[in-house]
């Protein structure tokens, strides 16, 4: 599975899901958007087999990101879940941190829960570069794509015009013939770097319409509580706003969460509108919220909810919600990147695909 295929499915409703394995990272990266540390919390295991066996062939996600903290510090965990998910059908990608690539070799263990997946994904930024060494991470990753598994680089700097985001894209390109795509993003003040990092991309305002995309798929956060948002101040958020819960992989299946997720008419119009537009347009006198801190209060607005739900419940809004997802899967992965990461980047995201039209 290449990074252009994963990240096209982004948009579309329960395509996808993320699946958390642990909070726990042995690294301290200054702008860890988790603040993972090594006493971190995590699901209970059993409970994650469990919700991933509730897969079947004829309702199952599309992909399964496994995620972290450091997801590969349960190697075992990690494997077990990729057989099982792939037995239903589903495919499933690896997003690390790379603590195992001191020394040059990868190993045995963390190999074989890597082999188990069909894309893995490698972190590098400047903090990461204080722990790992860029030619151990480098040397790792050509390891991965000997065993032939699709592997690409999830790279974080400062903003469009870091100089370091240029020099690291350009190496990775010459170290790897454009045979490694990568996603590029900035850092977001959240997780450690709360304190120091900028407000992020503006996410739009004014009367367009913009669709959320990020609450397209469930998340399943640190103590097994099932989200409809990726948003790292959501996942943290307790208790969830009623809007953003879907359930408990201790309780609930993925049949029930995949359910709760595309009936939701609030979620439906989120996906399809944004919620700023909801706001100018069923509660205007508290317009300003904001985008992200705008939806998680959405459902104190009662009027608001309650004009969504008579305009959103039936086939209209289902029809809507599909609409938007098929017009933003069809704009392809790197338009919604230059939305949600760093712009210039983002046809890097299409790598190897790509003509020289970046060279």
């Amino acid at each position: 599975m290449r990074l252009a295929e994963l990240i096209a499915l982004r948009p579309v409703p329960c395509a996808g899901l993320l699946l958390t394995l642990t909070r726990r990272c042995p690294l301290n990266c200054a702008h860890c958007s988790t603040s993972s540390t090594t006493a971190g919390e995590e699901p209970v295991a059993e409970q994650l087999l469990r919700f991933t066996e509730s897969f079947t062939a004829a309702d199952r996600p599309e992909a399964v990101l496994l995620t972290g903290g450091e997801p590969l510090l349960l190697p075992g965990l990690a494997g077990e879940l990729a057989a099982r998910i792939r037995a239903a059908g589903s495919r499933t990608a690896l997003l690390s941190g790379m603590f195992f690539a001191r020394g040059g070799r990868i190993p045995r263990p963390v190999m074989r829960a890597i082999t188990a997946v069909e894309h893995f994904s490698a972190s590098l930024d400047v903090f990461h570069e204080r722990e790992i060494a860029r030619r151990d991470v480098f040397r790792a990753v050509r390891q991965v794509l000997d065993s032939g598994v699709p592997a690409s680089f999830h790279l974080t700097g400062s903003g469009p015009r870091d100089p370091y985001l240029a020099e690291l894209t350009s190496e990775i390109r010459r170290e790897f013939d454009d045979r490694v795509p990568m996603l590029v993003n900035h850092v977001r003040a959240v997780g450690r770097a709360a304190a120091w990092a900028g407000a992020g991309a503006r996410t739009g305002a004014g009367h367009q319409a913009l669709p959320c995309a990020m609450a397209a798929w469930p998340v399943v956060a640190f103590d097994g509580a099932v989200l409809a948002c990726c948003n790292q101040r959501t996942v943290d958020l307790r208790p969830v706003p009623d809007h953003l819960a879907l359930g408990h992989i201790a309780t609930d299946d993925w049949a029930t969460v995949r359910r709760r997720s595309l009936s939701s008419p609030i979620l439906r119009m989120v996906r399809a509108l944004g919620p700023a537009r909801l706001y100018e347009r069923y509660a205007p006198e508290a317009a300003g919220a904001g985008y992200c801190d705008g939806c998680r209060g959405l459902t104190e607005q009662t009027g608001l909810v309650a004009a969504v739900t008579r305009d959103a419940s039936g086939p209209v809004g289902e029809l809507l919600d599909q609409e938007a997802a098929r017009t933003q899967a069809a704009a392809g992965p790197a338009a919604l990147l230059k939305r949600y990461g760093c712009a210039p980047y983002a046809p890097l995201v299409a790598l190897p695909d790509l003509t020289g039209n970046l060279r």
